[in-house]
């Protein structure tokens, strides 16, 4: 991986922290190239980094071995047709816009046996505390596949999926997930600040018990239901609020919220997949 080259087509904050995250694992970060039309966005990362930066994609992309199309999905038809012409079937491809087909893609850059992995990383990967489900085609070499791995893993967990629909299902839950947490974070802290606590005290009990509690499920061996039914005693106050939750149907909630997210990101694949979408 130390001698590869690597371009970023967008150099908003995903990859920022793709960026940042590699060079703290070692990268050299001369061997970066970061192509933007924004100017201030690459004043930004220079002054940050000591990489190379470009407001050409093609230009950028010249001798590289990695490309990560890291643009809004709205935007990456139009950013792949631009590349296909100057392609070179060797480079390895990988597109973290959410929703993009590994086939769409493919077919906008007009090669039949480029290696493309598709990955969905989430937002804590801005502070390296990322969840990323990657998925390859079937020209992804085992070197390749184990440099995607490398630079997804640079910002935390990289974990490969054996199925492209199974994204939608990552999408759901790791990908929207962040949202949820806050959400119950959001309803736990408001719920103490009519209790009686101040919010500044709500807000940071709330976040140091989701902190430990997720450390702990990470550390441990056992299952999240094990880990729940340990830490509620019969007949205590866990329980009472646990049956509360329960009885209002939370887990049913949760099922219907990741299957309505699953089937918007289909939805968004075939609208977006669709030439000049």
């Amino acid at each position: 991986m130390k001698d590869c080259r690597i371009t970023f087509i967008g150099g908003g904050n995903m990859a920022r922290s793709l960026i940042g995250g590699l060079i703290a694992d070692g990268f050299n970060p001369q061997h970066i190239h970061v192509a933007d039309p924004e100017p201030l966005c690459l004043q930004s990362l220079i002054d940050s980094y000591p990489i190379h930066i470009f407001n050409n994609n093609v230009e950028a992309t010249a001798n590289c071995d990695v490309v990560i199309l890291a643009v809004k999905p709205q935007q990456l038809q139009a950013v792949v047709k631009q590349l296909a012409p100057h392609w070179h079937p060797d480079r390895l491809l990988i597109s973290i816009a959410a929703g993009i087909r590994l086939n769409d893609i493919a077919r906008w850059l007009n090669q039949d046996k480029t290696a493309i992995v598709r990955s969905m990383p989430n937002t804590p990967s801005l502070v390296q505390a990322g969840a990323t489900a990657l998925y390859a085609n079937n020209h992804v070499s085992n070197q390749q596949h184990e440099l995607a791995e490398s630079i997804l893993r640079s910002v935390g967990l990289a974990l490969w999926v054996k199925e492209e629909v199974q994204l939608d299902a990552v999408t759901a839950l790791s990908g929207s997930g962040p949202a949820y947490f806050f959400l119950v974070m959001e309803a736990m802290e408001a719920a103490a600040t009519e209790m009686g606590l101040p919010a500044e005290t709500a807000r940071l009990l709330c976040l140091q018990t989701a902190f430990g509690a997720a450390k702990m499920a990470l550390e441990s061996d056992e299952t999240t239901a094990t880990l729940r039914k340990r830490v509620t005693s019969p007949k205590g106050t866990t329980e009472r609020a646990i049956h509360e939750l329960e009885d209002g149907g939370l887990k049913g909630l949760f099922e219907n919220a990741l299957i309505a997210a699953a089937l918007r990101s289909r939805e968004l694949a075939e609208q977006l997949g669709a030439d000049d979408a």
